[in-house]
């Protein structure tokens, strides 16, 4: 028997376009094997670029903010479970997926720690070392009380989880750490693979719409990939991305051979053309797809501790982390040249990929954490008082709110 799961999305599914959409996808792979019916609604428009969720069997709907239209929907829907597509949607429809379907398992994708993100970009541009002062910001207040007010909240990195145990001292019985859930790497799927000698070039790819990627695009522009040019005259860098704008396209130079690419249909042949992924990121949260898709690819990385942040474990990284741009550039060059070094990161990368992120495994736990959390739902939120009270004065505000929005759009 299928049981109904609601999934509100904060925007439509992009895989091809960001580590977000891919994210996702995982999710909905893991919810179909476990037996659910999904429904996908979203207020957001769809792009080009979005997945046909209807082609894999999912249902699909555009969804009103702020309308009494989404009541009636969810009602008559009856999910035994809602995932939030990040805390903004949390915010938005979860007083109504509490009134219309109370015992509905509501649960948080939070796919990074929003706050930890922006309060990172602010401290980065005042030039002052990240710290509380950044972490509790106005965007940690909305973020922290829609963790306590789901069931679960599923969360990406290890240091997340930290931070949101220690620093914000959420209790971990709310909490479940979920990373990106990757098929095993074959000793098959790896002799499939181009080898050293078959690379060439110097790749980078990330949505430009995120901001931390648009950043680091610069920064490779401005100050680390002229010192690798100058070094290697004749090598390239690929910039790949979504969403180019006309800022980013206005970087290409084909004389200092940084090449903006833009769209990439297919990630992994790009990934597997490149000899070096360069992901020099100087703020940002969560993990970071462009290191799974280096590692998968067999394609080593030079990159900054924010770009390696909870991606390694007690592993070791399939490249170099560094942050000062001079000996950054110079560790990029070094390993473009020695093709035992190359390999010996490129096996470490494959050992992440299997032992670190084993879809297999990270399903189970999943599964069996939600049988729980279903089962034990009522004791569970009453064992929470906190995200109780936040319940009932977020219910009552954002409803009003809410009604007030409709009431006058309706004038």
């Amino acid at each position: 028997m299928h049981k109904r799961l609601l999934i509100i999305g904060f925007v439509w599914p992009e895989p091809k376009s960001s580590a977000a959409g891919s994210r996702m996808m995982q999710l909905i792979e893991f919810f179909q094997k476990s037996q659910y019916r999904i429904t996908f609604a979203s207020p957001s428009a769809r792009s080009n670029n979005a997945f046909d969720l209807e082609k894999i069997g999912v249902s699909q709907i555009n969804i009103e903010l702020n309308s009494g239209s989404f009541d009636t929907f969810i009602k008559e829907l009856n999910p035994c479970a809602v995932l939030f597509d990040r805390f903004m949607m949390e915010e938005q429809f979860g007083w109504r997926v509490a009134e219309q379907c109370p015992n509905a398992l509501r649960i948080l994708d939070t796919e990074d720690l929003h706050c930890l993100r922006k309060g990172r970009q602010r401290a980065f541009k005042d030039n002052k070392s990240f710290d509380k002062n950044y972490l509790f910001n106005d965007t940690a207040k909305r973020e922290i009380a829609s963790i306590f007010r789901t069931d679960i909240s599923l969360i990406i990195s290890e240091v997340e989880m930290d931070i949101l145990k220690h620093q914000f001292k959420v209790d971990k019985s709310l909490l479940h750490y979920l990373p990106f859930m990757q098929e095993e790497i074959s000793e098959k799927n790896i002799n499939d693979l181009p080898e050293y000698k078959e690379r060439e070039h110097f790749i980078t790819i990330g949505n430009f719409l995120h901001e931390p990627n648009f950043n680091a695009v610069l920064y490779l522009k401005e100050t680390i990939w002229p010192q690798i040019h100058k070094q290697l005259p004749k090598t390239e860098l690929h910039v790949y991305g979504a969403y180019a704008s006309q800022k980013v396209n206005h970087l290409h130079n084909e004389k200092e051979g940084f090449l903006i690419k833009g769209f990439a249909e297919d990630v992994d042949e790009v990934m597997q053309k490149a000899k070096i992924c360069l992901a020099p990121i100087r703020f940002g949260a969560g993990l970071k797809g462009k290191l799974v898709d280096s590692m998968k690819n067999g394609t080593p990385c030079i990159m900054t501790s924010i770009a390696a942040e909870g991606m390694f474990g007690d592993l070791q990284p399939n490249g170099f982390i560094d942050d000062e741009p001079k000996t950054f550039a110079n560790k990029a060059v070094k390993l473009f040249q020695d093709e035992n070094l190359w390999n010996k990161m490129q096996q470490n990368g494959f050992l992440s990929i299997n032992k670190r992120y084993n879809k297999d495994f990270f399903q189970n736990e999943l599964l069996n954490r939600i049988d729980s959390a279903a089962q034990y739902l009522e004791e569970n939120r009453l064992n929470n008082f906190t995200g109780q009270m936040l319940q009932h004065h977020s219910l009552q505000s954002t409803k009003f709110m809410s009604k007030w929005i409709e009431e006058k759009n309706s004038n």
